[in-house]
């Protein structure tokens, strides 16, 4: 394979998904005085990320399979601040402050203002905080790139959902509804009974009934990242995700797919299925401009069938 990572040059587009650990074996010799780089570890929680969603569109694989996939762009997101806090009769709590999307500064108030000017950075509109374990804290001021996410590994996306308004049970809970024909008079779509008899003559709390619908904090868990373009920072996900366009959504590492099953296959010495099949490392402890510049602008992940899906089956 061309080592695309060491040459001047970098090529516009790269189907590898390895870049991320070899341009870090790469890298210069670190002196002895100072400290050495960490190395991701099953064990390892790593920051998220504060990203716009820009809408749908489509991708083709290289077996010509299309695919739905969301758009999500990082606004210059930096970290503000590394928090660390004993909790009574807990564990200390460890966890990286992120903020994104520039902000003026006449509409920004005065204590936000001294939180931005003493980190070093530009007001923001969003700040958000993620729980990390106590290697993964990154200086503060670093800005993150879309890099931070390698093509092939799984996130969650976290948004808030599109507001419905007042809706009917039908729409709401996905009841059947009344009898379209005979025997219904102007409640084809009630909802029905909802109470019992004399005994107990109420409604039992957490009756399905109609209500306000949409507007809740909802997690798309599992999705796939099939591309990243370091240049624009924009990160494509598979499938779709909760919220309307331009609007601020959070992406980490996959709790189930990605950090849970490191940590149980790594305890059962399966290190081959620490990671998603094809994704040696991910960067550690975070993807920042620095690490972008060293790869090419555009990385796609290859497909993930085993055999084209146009070729008929014997």
């Amino acid at each position: 394979m061309i080592r695309i990572w060491s040459s001047n040059a970098r090529p516009s587009v790269s189907r590898c998904r390895n870049l991320h650990s070899t341009v870090s074996a790469n890298a210069e010799v670190v002196p002895k005085s100072k400290k050495p780089v960490p190395k991701w570890t099953p064990s390892s929680l790593r920051t998220g990320v504060i990203a716009r969603k820009r809408g749908m569109t489509a991708m083709w694989d290289d077996q010509g399979a299309r695919h739905p996939v969301t758009v999500l762009q990082l606004e210059n997101c930096q970290v503000t601040a590394n928090i660390m806090t004993h909790r009574k009769g807990t564990t200390p709590y460890h966890a990286v402050q992120v903020a994104a999307s520039d902000k003026s500064v006449k509409n920004t108030t005065l204590t936000m203002l001294g939180h931005f000017k003493k980190a070093g950075v530009q007001p923001k509109r969003i700040v958000k905080e993620f729980p990390v374990t106590p290697d993964a804290h990154i200086p503060i001021g670093t800005t993150l790139s879309a890099v931070h996410f390698v093509p092939g590994q799984y996130v969650d996306v976290i948004a808030k959902s599109i507001g419905k308004g007042f809706q009917g049970g039908m729409k709401r809970w996905g009841f059947k509804g009344l009898r379209a024909s005979h025997g219904v008079s102007v409640s084809h779509r009630s909802s029905g009974s909802t109470g019992q008899h004399q005994d107990p003559g109420r409604v039992w709390p957490g009756k399905k009934m109609a209500g306000r619908m949409g507007g809740d904090r909802i997690t798309a868990q599992n999705l796939r990242v099939v591309r990243v373009d370091g240049s624009l920072d924009l990160v494509f996900v598979k499938g779709c995700v909760p919220g309307v366009d331009d609007a601020h959504v959070l992406i980490k590492d996959a709790k189930k797919l990605l950090v849970h099953t490191a940590r149980h296959n790594h305890a059962k010495a399966l290190f081959e299925k620490v990671l998603p099949k094809g994704v040696d490392d991910l960067p550690f402890p975070a993807g920042t401009k620095e690490l972008a510049e060293k790869l090419p602008p555009v990385i796609i992940a290859p497909s993930i069938r085993v055999s084209n899906p146009f070729v008929p089956r014997e």
